[in-house]
């Protein structure tokens, strides 16, 4: 799908990293198909040297290719597209990894074929998973931008675009919730006494644990929870200290807050 394409990045974060890794890991195409731009020289230098990719400063020098990513801040979006309004070739696709930033803003570029999608994280280790939308993308561009962002882990698309702020708030939010989660925990075992060492590692491996396990059991949530809850046990007990604490709540108001701030990031 993706043979003989030319693809930029215009940023060259941690994201723009990940999906150029899995790209070449998956030998979905090689290392001279692929140029990346942006303003750091040093950045620029670590990425030529670790994938032997093509590396410049101008973001212009990408703008004939068959496809180009924009993996750059939302907070810079409007800079990015005033450089590139009108610049694009009619046969590129664009797709966009930007938080917040609408296809009908994306739209001002210029670009015939637009998806906006949303990964997370777990993408840096091919762990993770990308929901996405287009408009006016052929079934053509609709694989190229399935293959391009199915190098991150899993992919889904969308037929409706509202759900791409929704995502961005579970689980393009969702590692930090994890992993801040995952600090408590590990910090009441060394409470406890146990090493951080050891406490780092119980919690980890229960977490991976419990989530391979919820993906392969059918059961609802709430079953799973249940079948691990005995009567006056423990963790009855720990379960009734987090829902008097508004566990729930917390969490709720915070996925409630970031779907709310990503429809903020759109309104530039």
């Amino acid at each position: 799908m993706l043979k003989n394409l030319r693809l930029g990045f215009i940023g060259s974060g941690k994201m723009a990293e990940a999906m150029i890794s899995g790209l070449l890991t998956k030998q979905l195409v090689g290392p001279t198909q692929i140029i990346a731009t942006g303003p750091r020289t040093k950045r620029a230098q670590e990425l030529r040297e670790k994938y032997n990719i093509t590396t410049d400063t101008d973001n212009l020098s990408v703008v004939e290719l068959d496809v180009i990513t924009l993996a750059v801040k939302p907070q810079t979006m409007p800079k990015i597209i005033q450089e590139l309004k009108g610049k694009i070739s009619g046969k590129t696709l664009l797709i966009s990894i930007a938080a917040g930033i609408s296809l009908k803003i994306l739209e001002q570029i210029g670009a015939k074929h637009i998806a906006r999608a949303m990964p997370n994280t777990p993408g840096q280790i091919n762990k993770g998973i990308t929901v996405w939308t287009s408009t006016n993308g052929t079934d053509k561009h609709k694989k190229q931008a399935a293959a391009i962002l199915g190098a991150l882990g899993s992919e889904v698309f969308v037929e409706e675009e509202k759900y791409l702020n929704m995502a961005t708030a579970l689980s393009g939010t969702g590692p930090a919730y994890v992993f801040l989660f995952m600090e408590a925990l590990v910090d009441a075992g060394i409470r406890m006494g146990l090493p951080q060492y050891l406490s780092k590692q119980l919690v980890i491996e229960t977490l991976t644990g419990s989530t391979l396990y919820a993906g392969e059991i059918d059961d609802h949530l709430a079953q799973l929870r249940d079948n691990v809850t005995s009567p006056a046990g423990t963790t009855a007990e720990a379960l009734f200290e987090l829902e008097q604490a508004g566990f729930r709540t917390a969490l709720a108001k915070a996925v409630e807050a970031a779907y709310r701030r990503s429809i903020e990031l759109g309104k530039i």
